[in-house]
């Protein structure tokens, strides 16, 4: 029978990963069965070797939508597969154990046996984070990653319809709750059977340590409140910064802002970002060294990236979250009319910073990145945000991925690109497809400078371009522009503190 053949390699997928010990075969064996309401099994023969897990788990819920135990969509699918991974999974003290005995032997070993657990666990869809497009752009700040993110699955109508109709539940109150470790799921709430989370403490409080599903790069971790509390930017945040990256040293940690159009898009719950990668912006050059009047142990300067960076360095982090301190107050309250920063317009406030926290060379180090939220008639959707005309590329926040260096694109670029191509190279209309037809001027903008466009280069012609689109978006998220006199008025700030 192909369930019990299904079953059995399920198993041995969990036993070959580590997450199943040999011990708990037939009891693992049997908790598959209960899940397919089967009270009979046989042994059966058959391939072990090379088991592909993404190609077992369709085989089981073929099965489950055969026997009407779920409905063939893919919301149920993903929520009846994670059931399923669960059977193999250890518990989460077990997890947690582990870690901890991993860490004594070093942080970094600690976090690639976690890591690989996370994919293991199916938790990290690892034949899913494949599909991403990736590659990388070379501009004058350095080499810039660009990704179309096709890990997060399309809905269906159905599922779309399911999640409408769904009960409204407060719990968890957000994805990133404690919460949802081992949660069920629902139409309208992904399913966490298969997650663990690492219980850490940063400022004297307690946090989660996990990592995204989605890794958009190596180790994307999630570091998150133990409470649903919404995120801040103060003090106590470049604390919880360097607390974390003292006990991690190999990682870094940022924080998304904390104002909306320049924050993350989960402002609710208190929550950074890092792992285990160097983005452009911590290989990007300080350009321009100045010093702070009480602070002079700090080393200060600005970054040269299309962003507005002050890069904070000290051997006593202490002393950098003092100086960072007294910046972002400084900040908050900081208007020049002839830059168009002001702080606060009607009440609202605007200046706000995405800081990223990481060691270097033996050093502690800080970016701070300075951050603006207000529109105009003009700019609708924020000033210091991508512009209209970039839109047909990103419309969406700039977060602290993005910040760094790294473009996280819409799914839909992947097929419109695909088009634009046949487009291009068959000389046909661009306006006359809709779905390629906001394409239409940067196409004929950068086509000119292309004097044979064929199959073989209009990948990478399209690409390059792609990433010039991504530079300029970030040059629009600055508040001062990489410029003689952008860089005039970034002095009269520092001049301020």
């Amino acid at each position: 029978m192909k369930l019990y053949e299904n079953i059995k390699k399920l198993v041995q997928y969990g036993i070959n990963t580590g997450l199943t010990p040999e011990c708990e075969r037939i009891y693992t064996t049997n908790l598959l069965l209960e899940m397919f309401q089967e009270n009979d099994y046989e042994d059966t023969d058959c391939n072990l070797a090379d088991i592909v897990l993404e190609d077992v788990l369709k085989e089981l819920l073929d099965e489950a939508c055969a026997r009407g135990i779920i409905e063939d969509s893919i919301v149920y699918r993903d929520l009846f597969d994670t059931k399923l991974m669960n059977c193999l999974m250890p518990r989460p003290a077990q997890v947690q154990k582990r870690f901890w005995e991993d860490y004594a032997v070093s942080p970094e070993h600690a976090t690639q046996t976690y890591y690989k657990f996370s994919q293991d666990s199916d938790y990290i869809r690892r034949y899913r984070v494949r599909k991403d497009r990736k590659w990388t752009v070379d501009t004058e700040y350095g080499t810039l990653d660009i990704t179309i993110n096709l890990s997060k699955p399309e809905k269906d109508p159905k599922a779309i319809a399911a999640a409408r109709n769904a009960k409204n539940s407060a719990y968890p109150k957000c994805q990133l709750c404690m919460e949802n470790e081992g949660y069920a799921g629902r139409a309208n709430h992904p399913a966490r059977e298969n997650h663990r989370v690492i219980p850490i403490t940063i400022n004297e409080s307690g946090w989660g340590f996990q990592y995204s599903p989605y890794v958009y790069y190596n180790e994307h971790c999630i570091v998150f409140n133990g409470e649903h509390t919404p995120m801040k930017i103060d003090r106590a945040a470049f604390v919880k910064l360097f607390d974390f990256v003292k006990q991690f040293p190999h990682y870094f940690l940022g924080s998304n802002a904390d104002l909306p159009i320049v924050g993350g898009s989960i402002l609710s719950h208190d929550h950074f970002q890092g792992g285990h990668y160097t983005f452009a912006m911590a290989k990007a050059p300080v350009v321009e060294q100045f010093t702070v009047k009480g602070y002079e142990d700090v080393k200060a300067g600005i970054v040269k990236w299309p962003l507005s960076v002050i890069r904070l360095q000290c051997a006593d982090e202490s002393r950098i979250i003092d100086l960072a301190e007294h910046i972002l107050k400084a900040w908050r309250g900081y208007t020049d009319e002839a830059a168009f920063i002001y702080a606060e317009t009607e009440g609202q406030p605007h200046n706000t910073i995405t800081p990223i926290a990481r060691r270097r060379d033996g050093l502690y180090e800080l970016d701070l990145t300075l951050r603006n939220n207000i529109t105009t008639e003009e700019h609708p959707l924020g000033v210091y945000h991508p512009h209209a005309h970039l839109h047909h590329i990103k419309k969406e926040n700039i977060g602290l991925i993005e910040v760094m260096g790294l473009a996280v694109l819409p799914a839909r670029l992947k097929g419109e690109l695909e088009l634009l191509r046949e487009y291009i190279l068959e000389g046909k209309d661009i306006r006359s497809e809709e779905s390629i037809e906001k394409h239409a001027d940067w196409v004929e903008e950068f086509l000119p400078q292309y004097p044979d466009v064929n199959a073989d280069n209009i990948e990478e012609i399209l690409q390059k371009e792609v990433g010039k689109v991504f530079c300029q978006v970030l040059e629009d998220a600055g508040v001062y522009k990489y410029t003689q006199e952008g860089l005039e008025a970034f002095r009269r700030f520092i001049g301020s503190l």
